[in-house]
């Protein structure tokens, strides 16, 4: 790693990435770690002169409970050290101060007076009281509390039920917070966690996509060689993104196949050969194994249930297809490796769910298995990059933003959109409901941004509901079925708000479905936010 980093010891919180992200979002490397890696590999890190700070982060543990603490070398190293909650709870402790349960928990949104005496905090407020005092708006989720500082410490923060909120040796360049900067309901959090990543710790933001083109296509050319590379190309951000920066690497050496399995949004299937066979000429095979996809779920309601055969079946699709490259004579085709599009957000939680730091952190099927199963190399280009930093690596590879950028669509398609069993008929009548919606959407302007509906959403689209209605149309009783709009405004998708869609749009978007698509005649639109639903129906 030539690259200036943060390191991050994750304690098990569930919104470490969110940390990685905000140091990210400063332009600098940074890497999630579990707790409780070694002092000698922490030396190791430090030796390379690019490792400039760590962050502890939050958990769901208490200090005074567990056995997780931050290995020793963290505070012997001479690297600032900045702890959130959790962390600095346990640097508190670890350093020769007192915590302990508080009486009174704090969970969600506190005014916090920030003592701008530190490094840290200096001339960072969202507003000030009367007698001057500098306060923060910020976001706690906590139970316990540090209740005498560590020697060499001065208090940073504070509110009335939290005396000590923030504390920090200058000396040492050691720095905690009990609350979250890292999201975005701590209205200065950026702020703060880039005062401590590009002044305090003087990392380089050298972490520029455009710049990491370069870097990935060396590193792939030097991994695969003049082997053969297969990649499963869904016509998602991660594949198709994964699948031009291979291109870019290796040229024909990459072989994709997209399994179409009949649960795809409309004419999405075209879409796919269109822009990645025609305009970006990979060699793509196209496999319609929508029959037997929707034949295996016939009779099928349980979401579980259909999200495990869809799973299966794609990975005996694939499989099948992977042997005959395998198997072939041509050098720049056959199969040594297998690519994923695998980013950070898996990679982390994959880890969190084997150490068993965190709380109900899902494991990814992209990490691990199927390599295995074909006797291939794992090929996972995009494994360092978030989300954001995919989409913005897409762009400067030339993908369409329109591609780069859409919204996200579950692996089982339409299949866990569908609400109950998944037939033929409900899937043709949900794909142009869905088209309805998503085309009204892109072509709605709202005044004061300028955006389209569409770009300021983070997600949408409609549901199909097992249920029919009564409705009248001309002279006639309809009896016909029912679809749910869904739309999203969400920064980071572990929370989101529904969207505050114009009246117009909406009863629009309804007319035009119920008399397009003949077979629905009721619209609704859910309200729900993220807690309590979730955003996918199942």
């Amino acid at each position: 790693m030539l690259h200036d980093h943060i390191l991050i010891l994750d304690f098990g919180s569930q919104v470490t990435q969110l940390i990685a992200r905000r140091v990210r979002e400063a332009h600098v490397y940074c890497e999630v770690h579990p707790c409780d890696v070694s002092d000698d590999w922490l030396r190791q890190q430090a030796a390379s002169g690019h490792l400039k700070g760590i962050i502890l982060s939050g958990s769901h543990a208490s200090v005074y409970e567990v056995e997780d603490r931050a290995p020793q070398a963290v505070f012997e190293l001479g690297l600032p050290v900045l702890g959130i909650c959790y962390g600095m709870q346990t640097m508190a402790q670890q350093l020769g101060g007192q915590v302990q349960g508080s009486a009174q928990r704090e969970f969600g949104y506190v005014e916090v007076r920030a003592r701008g005496h530190s490094a840290l905090l200096r001339d960072i407020a969202d507003f000030h009281t009367p007698e001057g005092h500098g306060m923060l708006k910020v976001w706690m989720s906590h139970g316990d509390k540090v209740t005498a500082l560590p020697p060499g410490f001065k208090l940073m923060a504070s509110t009335d039920s939290c005396p000590i909120a923030g504390m920090a040796d200058e000396a040492r360049r050691f720095y905690g917070v009990q609350f979250h900067p890292e999201v975005t309901h701590t209205v200065q959090g950026r702020a703060l966690l880039e005062r401590f990543v590009l002044e305090i710790c003087a990392a380089r933001p050298d972490w520029v996509m455009r710049d990491h083109i370069e870097e990935a296509v060396q590193r792939i050319r030097t991994q695969v060689g003049d082997e053969g590379v297969i990649l499963g190309l869904s016509g998602g951000v991660d594949s198709s993104v994964a699948a031009a920066l291979i291109q870019r690497a290796i040229g024909d050496q990459l072989t994709c196949v997209f399994v179409d399995h009949g649960l795809l949004r409309l004419h999405e299937g075209d879409q796919v050969m269109e822009m990645f066979a025609d305009r970006l000429h990979l060699r793509v095979l196209r496999v319609d194994a929508s029959e037997l996809f929707l034949r295996e779920l016939a009779g099928v309601s349980d979401p579980e249930q259909k999200r495990k055969i869809i799973g299966r079946l794609f990975v005996e699709v694939f499989k099948a297809e992977a042997a005959k490259l395998t198997a072939s004579g041509a050098s720049k085709t056959a199969a040594k490796w297998l690519a994923q599009g695998t980013i950070y957000p898996d990679v982390i939680e994959s880890g969190g769910a084997k150490s068993k730091k965190a709380v109900s952190i899902k494991s990814h099927h992209n990490v691990g298995g199927l390599p295995e199963q074909l006797g291939l190399k794992l090929l996972e280009p995009l494994r360092d990059l978030f989300k954001d930093e995919v989409r913005e690596l897409g762009v400067a590879l030339g993908l369409p933003p329109a591609m780069v950028y859409r919204h996200p669509f579950p692996g089982p398609g339409l299949g866990v959109r569908i609400l109950g069993e998944v037939r033929p008929e409900y899937a043709d009548l949900l794909r142009r409901a869905d088209a309805i919606f998503i085309e009204e959407l892109r072509s709605t302007i709202e005044p004061h941004s300028g955006k389209s509906w569409y770009e300021l959403t983070s997600q949408a689209f409609a549901v199909f509901l097992p249920v029919k209605s009564v409705g009248v149309m001309g002279d006639g009783r309809t009896y016909d079925y029912v679809v749910a709009l869904r739309a999203v405004q969400t920064s980071d998708f572990m929370t989101a708000d529904w969207a505050e869609l114009p009246y117009s749009l909406l009863k629009r978007v309804s007319g035009r479905i119920i008399n397009e698509v003949r077979g629905i005649n009721r619209v609704t639109y859910d309200v729900s936010s993220k807690p309590p639903a979730t955003i996918e129906w199942e």
